[in-house]
Order: C-alpha cells, then sequence, then structure tokens
C-alpha cells in the first residue's frame, strides 16, 4: 500500500493517487485506461492517443503494515497522498489531478445541491 504516480513520458505529465494495494491499482488503471473506462479523461485520452509505452508507473512511497491487524490505514494514506500532491503539484500543464476542494468548497457544493 502507498502513494503512487503513473509518468507521461512524453509531457511530463503525471497523476499521484493511493491505494491499499498497489499492484492491484496499477493493473485496474491499465486496465481502465485500455478500455476506456478510467474516471480521469484527458489521463485516458492521452493513453489512446500516445499507447501504453508512453506512460510509466512508480511508487513515491510505501506504507510498511503494522503488527496490529485492525490498524486502519486510510488517514495514513490520505495524507501522503496530500503531501505528495503539495509537494509535485500534478495540476494544470503539470497532471492530471485536480485540486482537491477545501471544506468550504465542499460545505457549500452540498448547500447548493439540498432541495428547497
Amino acid at each position: 500500500m502507498g502513494i503512487f504516480l503513473i509518468r507521461n513520458l512524453v509531457n511530463k505529465k503525471i497523476f499521484v493517487g493511493s491505494s491499499m494495494d498497489l499492484p492491484s491499482i496499477f493493473n485496474r488503471m491499465r486496465f481502465q485506461l485500455a478500455a476506456g473506462a478510467h474516471l480521469n479523461k484527458q489521463l485516458e485520452a492521452d493513453w489512446k492517443h500516445l499507447g501504453a509505452p508512453k506512460f510509466e508507473f512508480e511508487v513515491l512511497e510505501e506504507i510498511v503494515p503494522r503488527d496490529d491487524p485492525n490498524y486502519n490505514y486510510t488517514a495514513d494514506l490520505e495524507f501522503l497522498e496530500d503531501l505528495w500532491l503539495e509537494k509535485l503539484q500534478p495540476y494544470g500543464d503539470k497532471g492530471y489531478n485536480e485540486p482537491k476542494k477545501t471544506r468550504e468548497e465542499r460545505l457549500r457544493m452540498i448547500a447548493a445541491n439540498r432541495p428547497e
């Protein structure tokens, strides 16, 4: 488990994500991109246009499992992903990620979508 990156070798754009199972997420991402079913349509479009060999998958940071089998790694993954997003800034011309919404932005969205 840990933080991963997908790098476009042509334009150097990156996608940063996290997963409880890195080998599985790499498999799933490759399958979704090839099948046209990936949530990030910009990444998917570049994958289709350039082809799989123009992308590389990389582990940025792994989390070492703890002795406690009941430990919940969700907060650790979220924290590390936020750190890597802040460090690499994979937005706009530099990447495929969308900036995360602030708490206030999320609350405004919820309020705007509530029925009157």
